[in-house]
């Protein structure tokens, strides 16, 4: 009898225990049809090498680390990453099965995804709020710099920017009223055409993923200012990169709300 109420207890205490680490996270990304992610920032060469160096450890620090959604890496975000991938893969790290795992996550994500929707009225506000909107005389805007979103004279949005758009995508489908101005700029560098052609594209770019993420495409004005709008001197390096970006605006929204 007291071994039955034992086996009972343990059983009873398994499972009523808090999801585990590996449970945490996403783990999806970084696959043939994601696409790769790109590591910047300072925190980088603290990344283990397990996670700079494959497409599936890149995608798992993007997806899961970057807390400011800045695309980024911070030398805390990297500690945070090193730290849950050690409590996950132990010291097995080199020979840790990504693949396996990020079948897992596709397969449950949908009912996740599903729940998490329900609990916050279909948008995540903590996400929102880290996108750190602005007042205008328009409505609420955020901006997006270039080495968040593409590569060098690209219009093909990366992996980790599509990431980073999916929470506003997720306010916009539960927010069917609001309309959005998405808008390109340039630096001043290279002719005024392809500058507002780069601009033009790149706005578009982004509008082409949130219509993918299923917000319906009128409710969209979209243009490209090429280098006629800096916000910083073309003089510096910082200068252009600060110019190089995309800025969506809420139209008629107060950054308050956020």
């Amino acid at each position: 009898m007291l071994k039955l109420f034992l086996f009972g207890a343990v059983a009873l205490s398994a499972a009523s225990a808090p999801a585990t680490a590996q449970d945490r996270y996403d783990w999806s990304g970084g696959g043939s049809r994601d696409g790769d992610y790109r590591l910047v920032g300072p925190g980088v060469p603290r990344l283990f090498a397990e996670l700079r160096r494959t497409s599936r450890g890149r995608a798992f620090v993007m997806r899961n680390f970057d807390f400011n959604r800045d695309g980024r890496v911070s030398y805390r975000e990297a500690q945070a990453a090193n730290r849950a991938f050690a409590d996950v893969a132990g010291t097995q790290r080199d020979r840790f099965d990504w693949e396996s795992r990020g079948r897992e996550r596709l397969a449950d994500r949908g009912d996740r995804d599903d729940r998490t929707e329900e609990r916050t009225g279909g948008w995540d506000r903590a996400a929102m709020r880290s996108y750190n909107f602005r007042q205008t005389s328009e409505g609420a805007r955020m901006t997006m710099q270039e080495d968040v979103l593409f590569a060098t004279a690209s219009d093909v949005l990366r992996p980790m920017a599509i990431e980073r758009l999916r929470p506003l995508a997720g306010y916009l489908r539960a927010n069917p009223g609001v309309r959005v101005a998405i808008d390109g700029h340039t630096d001043s560098r290279g002719t005024d055409e392809y500058n507002q052609d780069l601009s033009e594209r790149r706005a578009q770019s982004v509008r082409a993923a949130l219509d993918d993420m299923g917000v319906t495409r009128a409710r969209f004005r979209v243009q490209g200012h090429g280098e006629s709008t800096p916000v910083a001197s073309n003089a510096t390096v910082e200068g252009m990169r600060l110019n190089r970006r995309v800025e969506v605006t809420l139209l008629g929204r107060r950054a308050s709300e956020f």
